[in-house]
Order: structure tokens, then C-alpha cells, then sequence
């Protein structure tokens, strides 16, 4: 109601009706950037396709600048382009053999490509040097993969990934996610419960980033 008001009002200043509705999204738009954060950011991927560009053009320069391509790889699995990610990444790994994150990087594409087994063996393997690696990621990474194959060992990774993020709204709203896919709807809903219970309890500062998380499974919860 009190968006239609304001609709109106602004329609009454502007007068015309395309307008007002424009200017009251893009104030939605920067209230919810501002606060909440469940639009995604209009900016980042401008700058990021500009960044990953430069870096192409450094390695075209450079072919064997192993930061380049790291960092150029990083930004091509954020686009979800994992193929190209995946060349990089197996070009670098001989070279940085003993970097977790690499491992785990490298692993990801492969999952993420189908290659589901060398994909899990390098995600394990590089938790095995590194259990907190990337504030548990891959254990949420290797849940979501698993969820339906294999329920018993996504659940386990997914509460591996709590205890690493035990103050994290987003750990136990994604197990929640997880339980109510595999039917679990008692365990999804106290999971959903436990993230409001952890928004909560939040210091102020750490609020803003939770609040997306928090908000998702207020919904979620009503409709388990």
C-alpha cells in the first residue's frame, strides 16, 4: 500500500506515469542496495567484464603470467564459464601444485563440467590441506553438487560447512534449502528457524550482509 501511495505521489509531481514508476524502482533499487541486498549489483558486472578484458589483454601479451591467468579464471567462474576457467586453471596447477585454493578452483570447474568424480577428489583433496579453506566453500559447493545422488554425504558436507560458518545465516539457510529438496521438511524448517535465531543475535555491523540470507528464509519458512 504504502509503495502505490508513493507511486501516486510522485505521479502527481512528475506527471507522467512511466515517470514516477521509474524513479520509484530505482529508489527501491538503492534502499534495498543500501540495506538489504537482495537485488544483485547493476555495476559489478561492467566491472568485472572490463577487469577480465584487461587481463586477456596482459596474457596475450604474457601467455605464461600464471597471476593473470589465475586471476582471469576466478572472474570467468563467477560468469559461470567454467570451460575456459578449466584451461587456465589445469595450465597453472603444475606450476602452484600446492595451493588448496588452485585445487579447489580446478576441482569446481570439473564439477561443474560434469566431471564429477576428478572434480570431488580435488575439492577433497584440497580441504584436506586447507579445512577452512575459503571460510568453508567447498564443503556448500560439494552439497549442492550432491544433493541428489548422493543426500547423506551433501547433508554431511553441508553441516561441515556450518561448523566452519557457525555464525553464518547463509550456511543454515542453504542446509535448509538442501533438507527441504530431499523431502526433510521438519529439519528444513527448524534450519530456516536457527538462521533467524543467528540474524538476531548479529552485532549491527554484521547485519547488512546477513540480511539477505535472513530474509529468504523468513519466505522459505512459511512455505515449508
Amino acid at each position: 500500500m504504502g509503495k502505490i501511495l508513493v507511486f501516486f505521489l510522485l505521479w502527481r509531481f512528475l506527471g507522467n506515469p512511466f515517470l514516477a514508476l521509474l524513479v520509484l524502482l530505482v529508489v527501491l533499487y538503492l534502499i534495498d542496495r543500501r540495506f538489504i541486498g537482495l537485488t544483485p549489483s547493476l555495476t559489478k558486472p561492467f566491472r568485472r567484464n572490463r577487469r577480465l578484458s584487461q587481463l586477456r589483454n596482459e596474457l596475450a601479451a604474457n601467455p605464461h603470467d600464471s597471476r593473470s591467468k589465475v586471476e582471469a579464471a576466478r572472474l570467468l567462474i563467477e560468469k559461470k564459464k567454467f570451460a575456459e576457467a578449466h584451461g587456465m586453471l589445469e595450465q597453472v596447477l603444475p606450476i602452484m601444485e600446492d595451493s588448496a585454493e588452485i585445487r579447489y578452483e580446478l576441482g569446481l570447474c570439473k564439477l561443474m563440467l560434469g566431471e564429477t568424480a576428478e572434480g570431488e577428489k580435488l575439492i577433497r583433496d584440497s580441504l584436506e590441506r586447507n579445512p577452512r579453506l575459503k571460510y568453508g566453500e567447498p564443503y556448500l559447493k560439494l552439497g549442492e553438487a550432491f544433493a541428489t545422488s548422493k543426500p547423506e554425504q551433501a547433508v554431511q558436507d553441508l553441516q561441515q560447512f556450518r561448523s566452519v560458518q557457525s555464525s553464518s545465516c547463509e550456511a543454515y539457510f542453504r542446509i535448509g534449502v538442501l533438507y527441504e529438496r530431499l523431502g526433510r521438511k521438519q529439519e528444513a524448517a527448524e534450519a530456516f528457524r536457527e538462521t533467524g535465531n543467528i540474524y538476531r543475535s548479529l552485532p549491527k555491523y554484521k547485519r547488512k550482509s546477513e540480511r539477505r540470507w535472513a530474509l529468504l528464509a523468513a519466505l522459505k519458512k512459511r512455505s515449508v
